[in-house]
């Protein structure tokens, strides 16, 4: 049977990264929740961080976009939304930073809905982490 295609091998490397990063970051949210209002007050009083840190999300959006734009199973799609979404996020930061700051203003007060909203994205992250580095790749039953 044939080894896994350059686009399975593509999500599988982005998953190694994303997942883990997206299962500690949503993580952390969730333990720090009750704090994270302060947090993010901290955070929007300062524009140029707001601006630099949106630069910085849309350029690793740029990336995930630019080298992975496969569809084709769960795993491939989670990345590909994930590199729009970082993409979206980061331009909204630096041109609109008020939309995101009001946002999350708004959500502070239903915390519970919060925690469970991280909480899937944390499953997302674990989901990811398997596939990059637990999961054999498609073709190649006994792994790399």
């Amino acid at each position: 049977m044939p080894g896994p295609s350059v686009a399975e091998m593509r999500t599988r490397a982005f998953a190694r990264v994303i997942g883990p990063y997206v299962a500690i970051a949503t993580g952390a949210i969730i333990y720090r929740a009750p704090t994270m209002g302060q947090t993010l007050s901290g955070f929007f009083e300062n524009g140029i961080v707001v601006w630099m840190t949106g630069g910085l999300l849309l350029l690793c959006g740029l990336v995930i976009i630019a080298f992975h734009q496969y569809w084709r199973s769960l795993a491939a799609i989670l990345i590909s939304v994930f590199g729009w979404f970082l993409a979206l996020r980061g331009a909204v930061l630096m041109a609109a930073p008020e939309l995101i700051d009001h946002g999350a203003a708004a959500a502070m007060p239903h915390l519970g809905l919060v925690q469970a909203g991280f909480g899937l994205l944390t499953l997302v992250g674990l989901y990811l982490t398997y596939v990059g580095w637990i999961a054999a790749p498609r073709g190649d039953a006994a792994g790399q």
